[in-house]
């Protein structure tokens, strides 16, 4: 198989639920960049079975600081970010190296199709879309970001068709625990910001985020795990603004 010429990069740590099948699908690129903050399970031991993999250590910087780590290491023009509970589609592979060899762009927006209690989100779904692909010189990341950190780059972005596969959410435990990680950062970071809790906004984000999840994303077309999936986004939405109440509260008594 023709190596594509382009670097992948992941950060990680305690993820060999989900390393093999991520590695599999990008066997075919130059080089694999695996930034791990310290995993104490079997996800190295896993990656070294890999000969495009480059293993690197870094302890935890934070999520937007250590992609930015991984991405600085890659050799390519091209770079292609993905996370350890991610896989890439065969369509979405094909038109990565369309878009290297024809050049007419500066990245790709890809389409990120999560699987959820063992099935994937409905084709009429509204997904995630992401710049994941790109030239490295065009790409930066905002390294204030806590949580949800995205990279921005300088140029013509073209939308692929192809998806990006997302296992991250294998259970509602996990999904639960998501939640809470995140909803936590992202609090902090809009104290940070100086942005305020708002007590009408707190009483009614979980029915707008759920509405906006169920219906206009068309989560109801995934079942019954879309209407979990949409339950979890709405109580995450009130997550953040409770917490940023509670960061409230929590420093005026200190002064």
């Amino acid at each position: 198989m023709t190596s594509i010429n382009a670097s992948v990069y992941v950060i990680c740590c305690n993820e060999e639920q989900h390393i093999g099948r991520l590695l599999e699908s990008v066997k075919g690129f130059d080089e694999v960049i695996l930034v791990d903050s310290g995993s104490k399970d079997g996800t190295l031991d896993i990656a070294k079975k890999f000969s495009n993999v480059h293993i690197f250590h870094q302890p935890w910087l934070g999520y937007a600081k250590q992609k930015a780590e991984a991405l600085n290491k890659c050799k390519n023009n091209w770079v292609l970010n993905l996370d350890a509970d991610e896989v890439l589609s065969d369509e979405l592979k094909t038109e990565i190296k369309v878009a290297i060899d024809q050049d007419n762009c500066d990245g790709l927006s890809c389409r990120l199709s999560e699987v959820f209690l063992g099935q994937s989100s409905h084709q009429f779904s509204k997904h995630a879309d992401k710049i994941r692909f790109f030239k490295k010189a065009k790409g930066h990341y905002n390294l204030s970001a806590l949580v949800h950190e995205s990279i921005s780059v300088d140029g013509k972005i073209r939308h692929a068709d192809g998806v990006i596969y997302h296992y991250g959410l294998s259970s509602i435990e996990t999904m639960i625990r998501k939640n809470n990680e995140y909803s936590t950062l992202a609090a902090k970071m809009k104290f940070l910001q100086k942005k305020r809790a708002n007590t009408f906004k707190m009483i009614f984000i979980f029915f707008w985020a759920f509405w906006r999840a169920y219906f206009f994303k068309r989560f109801f077309l995934n079942g019954i795990a879309g209407f979990i999936h949409s339950m979890s986004i709405g109580f995450y939405a009130f997550l953040k603004e409770a917490k940023l109440y509670e960061l409230e509260i929590t420093q005026n008594s200190k002064e």
